[in-house]
């Protein structure tokens, strides 16, 4: 595969980071990751640090290309919940450790997204948003029911009330997974942390892709201190990966 990757952490107006990422890159497949330990809970990192390293392993463990990449995304993603809900089993139920993640498995032309919680993909083609995944949240539903708009949301008081994630409870979380989203020369995905996309737009967010001199890692450079200003002196955690498709 010919891509071009770049990944960003920042700690924001936080006293620890709570987010982990990773981006996987191999000769038939690659993978993109970021994990959002849930800060109103116990151990929010280690739940990070913990989904982050199931998927990854699996992934890295895996022939590839994968054979069945949306039950791969069930599957690892099963995994990584039973995992953290095991680090919280001594703990009352509101108090174990939790995370949101997207993930997002790319192979054959094509990318496959799966997340859980507000952690978000997006899919940047000349320098416009042509899609993104929808947030297990309140909001969400608000904006699909048309009672909000998405700058509305921006300011919404249930903006931070997230509907589901990995840890907690023992039953399987509601996941979002795709069917293939078909990837032409000079694509952008990202896949980032609410604390990214929050208090920017569409038009923000697709800033990443614009091609020139600067290159991903610079662009997705600029994307997180944009944020991390719009949103001081309340940041969050800061975190995104991106990846360039550019196979012709």
């Amino acid at each position: 595969m010919h891509v071009e990757y770049a990944k960003v952490s920042a700690l924001g107006d936080r006293q620890d980071n709570q987010d982990r990422a990773a981006v996987v890159v191999a000769d038939d497949a690659a993978m993109m990751l970021v994990f959002d330990g849930m800060g109103g809970h116990s151990d929010g990192a280690r739940a990070a640090e913990t989904g982050l390293k199931i998927v990854q392993d699996l992934f890295m463990s895996s022939s590839l290309p994968v054979l069945d990449p949306q039950g791969f995304l069930y599957a690892a993603l099963a995994r990584a919940h039973d995992e953290v809900v095991s680090l919280g089993r001594e703990v009352a139920v509101d108090f174990r450790p939790r995370a949101t993640c997207a993930i997002c498995l790319i192979q054959e032309g094509g990318a496959f997204w799966a997340h859980i919680g507000d952690s978000r993909i997006y899919q940047i083609r000349n320098g416009q948003v042509l899609t993104r995944s929808r947030d297990h949240s309140h909001v969400e539903v608000l904006i699909q029911e048309g009672a909000i708009t998405e700058e509305e949301a921006q300011d919404h008081p249930m903006r931070n009330f997230v509907e589901c994630c990995i840890g907690g409870d023992v039953p399987v979380p509601d996941m979002s997974i795709t069917a293939k989203q078909a990837l032409e020369p000079g694509d952008v995905l990202l896949a980032c942390t609410d604390g990214l996309w929050s208090g920017l737009s569409d038009g923000d967010v697709a800033e990443i892709g614009e091609p020139g001199e600067n290159n991903l890692v610079e662009n997705l450079k600029a994307l997180s201190i944009k944020a991390l200003n719009v949103n001081s002196p309340y940041s969050d955690n800061t975190t995104g990966t991106a990846l360039r498709w550019l196979n012709t």
